[in-house]
């Protein structure tokens, strides 16, 4: 008998064009951190094309009708990349720009978070190609709704857990519970992590990704001798995430010097008040505009005089085209992607010290996973048991981390990635391929 590849008992078919490294986009930035990471994963390299495929990828149509009474569809989807250490995890976030390639990149970097903060899931996303602000509340409502019951088939409490992502909050999350609730006639609380804390979200749930930005920003400083006390940080980006972290790193004795979002940039050599600006944020829905501080071109952001930069917004935002205006002694990536792997090369180059999303801004799903773990035993607990429980976890997560950093003299990111798919590729050879 031939066989196609010449080997006999090793076939293996060209990857599909949409998992193809040269199909760029966010799967093709995650394609590269995997190459880059491979050569330190000793004989668990022989299963890393299982980092490279998705598990299983839905794209379903959401046809809901409007107020006017006409229909509209919208393609949604959910992504599983990974089950091999636990239910998938990860977040659904509705935007106009959502792709396929964007939703699987997102659900494998929860497979790298999950792990690199060791909680017992796999990697999950979903998302909606839709301009959430063009929908009245009601429309908002049924388009979760639909596409909570199109993607019912993979979502469960011990199958895969949604949270709130772009554009999405407790509210949709407690649409999407209830759905599921109805489908199943009991109800699932666990179905979803990031709901209100009357339908069984938790305490501090919505602060957590910006405190796990501000915890392993501290302790990054501690290794490298900087003193967050008078320290300049530029945030991109200043909703749950950005604002949290600008806030905290103020109350810690930092100047927040520079903020930028969706609505402009602004600046205060002598600091801004975090907190205000957080309220100004939450009252106008952006950064323009704020009194206490003055305008400045967009493109000026990333060449800020500050210590520490901290982008919080979309993917893609840190680029060739930029990185080298940065002037930030470190990067803490708060946003999911945002420094492509060119720019990652010019940072390092320049001797900028990046702590990498898959381990800086997984405060949010760690806290996610006390929700869960609360949820099942219907037994809550206090914030401050929550904060402290994250932030014991963010820093046992990050030694480990900066540990294999120095023992390879790798970046964060490739540690990261080291421990991380150690972790999944284990599991992953420990249960064995069935049938």
């Amino acid at each position: 008998m031939s066989h196609p590849s010449g080997t006999p008992g090793n076939i293996t078919h060209p990857l599909p064009s949409y998992l193809d490294p040269q199909h760029l986009g966010p799967w093709g930035i995650y394609l590269q951190q995997v190459d880059r990471v491979t050569p330190y994963l000793g004989s668990l390299a022989r299963w890393v094309e299982t980092l490279k495929r998705p598990k299983r990828a839905l794209i379903v149509d959401v046809p809901i009708e409007m107020d006017d009474g006409t229909i509209a569809h919208f393609e949604g989807y959910r992504v599983q990349h990974n089950l091999s250490r636990g239910p998938g995890k990860g977040g659904v976030r509705f935007h106009q720009d959502v792709t396929l390639s964007e939703v699987m990149a997102l659900s494998a970097w929860m497979s790298i978070k999950n792990a690199a903060v060791n909680v017992p899931y796999g990697g999950a996303k979903g998302g909606i190609r839709v301009d959430p602000k063009k929908l009245s509340r009601a429309e908002l409502e049924r388009l979760t709704r639909r596409y909570t019951s199109e993607i019912g088939l993979l979502i469960g409490p011990t199958k895969d857990i949604p949270a709130p992502d772009v554009n999405t909050n407790g509210q949709i999350m407690a649409w999407m519970m209830d759905t599921y609730s109805m489908n199943v006639g009991a109800t699932a609380t666990g179905v979803v992590t990031g709901k209100p804390v009357d339908l069984g979200g938790s305490l501090g749930r919505v602060e957590a990704t910006g405190r796990g930005v501000f915890t392993v920003g501290c302790e990054a400083a501690e290794r490298i001798g900087m003193q967050i006390a008078g320290a300049r940080v530029a945030v991109q980006g200043f909703g749950n995430v950005g604002g949290t972290a600008g806030r905290l790193f103020a109350d810690a004795g930092a100047k927040v010097v520079a903020v930028q979002d969706h609505t402009g940039s602004i600046y205060n050599a002598r600091g801004l008040d975090a907190a205000a600006l957080q309220a100004h944020v939450q009252q106008t829905g952006g950064v323009a505009g704020f009194a206490g501080a003055e305008a400045m071109a967009n493109g000026d952001f990333w060449g800020v005089d500050c210590d520490i930069l901290i982008p919080a917004a979309l993917e893609g935002q840190l680029t060739q085209d930029n990185a080298g205006k940065v002037k930030a002694r470190m990067v803490i990536e708060g946003a999911n992607g945002p420094t492509t792997p060119e720019a990652d090369d010019i940072l390092n180059d320049k001797g900028v010290l990046v702590l990498p999303d898959v381990i800086a801004n997984a405060g949010g799903v760690t806290v996610s996973y006390f929700e869960w773990v609360q949820d099942f035993s219907s037994f809550f607990w206090t914030e401050d048991e929550i904060n402290a429980r994250l932030v014991r976890i963010m820093k046992e997560a990050f030694a480990a981390v900066w540990q294999v950093a120095q023992e390879n003299k790798v970046s964060l990111r490739t540690a990261t990635f080291i421990v991380a798919c150690k972790r999944i590729l284990h599991a992953r050879e420990m249960r064995g391929l069935y049938p």
